[in-house]
C-alpha cells in the first residue's frame, strides 16, 4: 500500500450512524429479522435506494418489491446488508472514474451487475456466504474510485491507459502505476471502518482466494473472482470472459449449473 493512497483511506468520513446500526444488527446472533426491516424503515432514502436495487430485473422476481419487509423475506438479512451498504459507501465517495475509461454510471451499473451474478447464483446453494458476499460484490471494485484519484494526482492518465492496454489486465496495470490493485485499497478501506475480518479477507483476496483465512472466506473470495472475471470493469459480458470464469469455477470446484442459469440472466 503507497503512502499516498493510506493517507487518502484514513482521511476518509466514518460512515453514518444508519451503517453503524445496521451492522450491529446484523452482527447480533440475538438479532431478528424485524430489528433488520425497524433500522432500515427509519430512513426513508435509504429504504427508497434499497427498494430500487431489490426490484432490479437483474434478480428476476415477476412481483414488485414494494416493501422492505418483503426485500428481507425474499433477499435474506446478508443481502438486504450488501444493498444498504452499497448505498451508504457510494454516497461518501466523490466519483471519477475516468482514468478506467467509464463513466460514473457505468461504475453504478458495473457493481449492480456483479451483485446480480452472484445472487442469482449463490441465492439458494450458498446462501449461508451471503452475508460477507453480498457487501463485498456491491463493493469490491470501491478501490478504484481511490486509485483513479492517485493516478489523476499524478498526471499518469495517459501512462494508465498505455499500460491498459499493453497488459490487458486492469489490477496489473494499477501495480505497474501505483504500485496497489482495487483488491487491496477496497480492503483496507473497510479494515480502516472497522468491518468483520472476513469481509475485508475475502476482499483483499478475491484475486488469489487460496490465501483467504478459513475455508468459507476461501470460497467466498473464490465466488467474487469468479464474479469479476465474468463481469469486467466496463461491465460488458461476453463469451471470452464466460469461458475464463467457467475455467475459474471448474479450479474452484464451485457450482456451474447454477452460474450457467445466473449468466444468461445476467447477459
Amino acid at each position: 500500500m503507497t503512502e499516498d493512497i493510506l493517507k487518502k483511506i484514513k482521511q476518509l468520513p466514518p460512515l453514518p450512524e444508519s451503517a453503524m446500526q445496521i451492522e450491529a444488527v446484523y452482527q447480533d446472533p440475538d438479532s431478528s429479522f424485524n430489528d433488520m426491516v425497524k433500522i432500515l424503515e427509519t430512513d426513508p432514502l435509504l429504504t427508497a435506494d434499497i427498494l430500487k436495487a431489490a426490484n432490479s430485473p437483474l434478480y428476476g422476481f415477476s412481483r414488485e418489491i414494494n416493501a422492505i419487509s418483503q426485500a428481507v423475506g425474499l433477499f435474506g438479512m446478508g443481502t438486504v446488508r450488501g444493498f444498504a451498504l452499497a448505498s451508504i459507501v457510494k454516497k461518501s465517495f466523490t466519483l471519477d472514474l475516468s482514468p478506467y475509461g467509464i463513466t460514473n454510471d457505468m461504475f453504478s451499473a458495473l457493481s449492480k451487475k456483479q451483485h446480480g451474478l452472484m445472487t442469482s447464483w449463490c441465492l439458494k446453494k450458498e446462501n449461508r456466504l451471503l452475508g460477507i458476499l453480498s457487501p463485498a460484490a456491491f463493493l469490491v471494485e470501491i478501490g478504484k474510485v481511490l486509485i483513479a484519484q492517485q493516478i489523476i494526482a499524478e498526471g499518469k492518465e495517459e501512462d494508465f491507459t498505455k499500460a491498459l492496454a499493453e497488459l490487458q489486465d486492469v489490477e496489473e496495470a494499477e501495480r505497474f502505476i501505483v504500485n496497489v490493485d482495487t483488491p487491496e485499497v477496497s480492503a483496507t478501506i473497510f479494515k480502516q471502518w472497522k468491518f468483520e475480518s472476513g469481509l475485508v479477507d475475502v476482499l483483499g483476496n478475491c484475486t488469489h482466494p487460496e490465501d483467504a483465512q478459513t475455508d468459507d472466506d476461501k470460497r467466498a473470495a473464490a465466488i467474487l473472482n469468479v464474479v469479476r472475471v465474468a463481469v469486467p470493469t466496463n461491465g460488458v459480458i461476453t463469451d471470452e470472459s464466460i469461458i475464463k470464469a467457467k475455467e475459474l469455477i471448474t479450479k474452484y470446484e464451485l457450482d456451474m449449473e447454477s452460474f450457467e442459469i445466473a449468466i444468461e440472466k445476467a447477459k
